[in-house]
């Protein structure tokens, strides 16, 4: 039995257990959905839906392991694990994956569920969707859990948001200069306002919960008291659900 995790032509001989739609009937991939919910039920969180597009990126990936007979995020030669989702036409704001190998489902379900990592993804409350593909090797099973927060294209006042209560989060207070950082976003480098602060940060992110380290680390020194965050148009392709920020610190 192995297992996996991240924070996220077929072979012969290969049988490939994936509805291409959605979950259903007794197969693998439906056993361990209603495995996945049953856990969260139990904890109270929220179910998972289930997602076409990450069940068709597990889908790939899965056969890639199985045919390759390893257990890897991202094997030579294929898209990582963004990647994959983005392709599959996923949208997201943040990703997860499970992935092991075991002679059954409930094998596997069960040690991903004593597994800290795998346990923090299938329970996460901030993940809201999930594909799973199984395919099987030699009487050997290769399973892919996709976990994803899904999102459409969200307004730059919301993405605005998630990215102003991280920052209050961390004691910051926010200032009412957003059109100069939504325009410094467009430029993609550099200030552009009446209003100078001490430190500009630009980047692109598929997790607007997550802040960059450098930005992280600027706030811990204590130096900046208010902050601005500016967010405009993605320049990624479909898909990829990248979200552009600009941030201003001030002291």
């Amino acid at each position: 039995m192995k297992i996996a995790t991240t924070l996220g032509g077929i072979a012969a001989g290969l049988l490939i257990f994936s509805p291409p739609s959605r979950a259903q009937g007794n197969g693998p991939a439906q056993a361990l959905f209603e495995s996945a919910n049953r856990e969260r039920a139990a904890r109270g969180r929220a179910p998972l839906k289930w997602s076409s597009a990450l069940a068709e990126a597990a889908l790939q990936h899965a056969q890639r392991m199985a045919s390759e007979n390893t257990l890897s995020h991202q094997l030579p030669g294929e898209p990582d694990m963004v990647g994959r989702a983005s392709q599959a036409g996923a949208c997201f704001s943040s990703l997860a994956e499970n992935v092991a190998e075991g002679p059954s489902v409930q094998i596997i379900h069960r040690e991903w569920m004593n597994s800290p990592p795998h346990r923090a993804n299938l329970l996460d409350p901030r993940l809201d969707s999930l594909g799973i593909a199984v395919v099987e090797r030699n009487n050997v099973l290769f399973a892919v859990e996709d976990f994803s927060l899904a999102t459409g294209k969200l307004p730059v006042e919301e993405q605005e948001g998630i990215v102003n209560s991280k920052l209050m989060s961390f004691g910051l207070q926010l200032m009412n200069y957003t059109s100069d950082a939504r325009r410094s976003c467009v430029l993609d480098q550099g200030y552009a306002g009446g209003h100078v602060p001490s430190f500009v940060l630009h980047y692109a992110t598929p997790d607007l919960q997550k802040l960059p380290d450098i930005l992280e680390q600027r706030i811990q020194t204590g130096k900046y008291h208010s902050a601005v965050v500016g967010a405009c148009a993605s320049n990624a392709k479909i898909g990829f659900s990248n979200y552009r920020i600009a941030v201003l610190l001030f002291e």
